[in-house]
């Protein structure tokens, strides 16, 4: 297909998909519950983290989730205590996200918290970097803390060539800015032109529709693969595209 024929394509499906009306069934969502930053960024953290499956299952679990945080996420982070684990010793939270990955969730957001006041310094970009491929791992060491647990399957790796779509989508809502009241925007230590689209089975499915990406895999390369055409199509605002991508793809549209 022709380039400019598909960069108006995937305008016109941003502009459709990238509203409020379109987010009823999508885990951005659960941070929507809130008004006060913190609780945004520890709700959409979360949600992030359980978000593959059915989107309704990640719905139920996330709010489920929320229900056993008193509804205050930041609050509750920050008040967390050793003794409130057995609380959630053998529940299922969300498939093979259980109560002691919760816990040892939890643990780590308080320890970073109370470090760093927010989850956004660990994920600036160091000088010369255009992507978050190294800001992804960095983050992924800080937060797991070094500590051996079950729990580090839930927080992919770019150096095992993963998409990291959960981390890459939480990116998505805290550092795209628009008028559209979808994405938070409330991260401002980040520049959106770095951001990637999230990469799953939608938006991978319909960039080799498309042509906009070779590679069969939904990894970091085709990752890398797709910036570079997205990122011609607009240097400023790339991941605005994942609203097209996947909105097609979740929806069946035939191209």
């Amino acid at each position: 297909m022709d380039l400019d024929f598909i960069k108006n394509y995937l305008e016109e499906k941003a502009d459709l998909y990238n509203r409020p009306e379109f987010i009823e069934h999508d885990p951005i969502q659960i941070p929507h519950r809130f008004s006060a930053d913190e609780d945004r960024e520890i709700a959409g953290f979360l949600a992030a983290t359980i978000a593959w499956g059915n989107r309704k299952s990640i719905l139920n679990s996330a709010n489920k989730m929320l229900e056993r945080m008193d509804d205050a996420p930041f609050d509750f982070v920050m008040n967390f205590e050793e003794k409130d684990g057995g609380a959630f010793s053998g529940q299922s939270i969300h498939r093979t996200f259980n109560g002691e990955d919760f816990v040892f969730f939890l643990k780590n957001l308080q320890r970073l918290y109370r470090t760093h006041g927010s989850l956004e310094p660990l994920f600036r970009l160091e000088p010369g970097e255009s992507n978050f491929y190294h800001s992804l791992e960095r983050f992924r060491t800080a937060f797991l803390g070094g500590v051996p647990h079950r729990a580090h399957k839930h927080v992919s790796s770019t150096y095992k060539n993963s998409s990291a779509k959960r981390l890459m989508m939480y990116l998505r809502w805290m550092v795209r800015r628009d008028n559209r009241k979808v994405d938070f925007g409330i991260w401002h230590q980040l520049d959106q032109r770095y951001l990637s689209v999230p990469l799953d089975v939608h938006t991978g499915n319909i960039s080799r529709q498309l042509g906009l990406v070779s590679r069969k895999q939904n990894d970091w390369k085709t990752v890398a693969e797709l910036d570079e055409v997205l990122r011609r199509f607009n240097a400023e605002d790339p991941a605005r595209y994942d609203f097209a991508l996947f909105g097609v793809g979740v929806s069946g549209e035939i191209l």
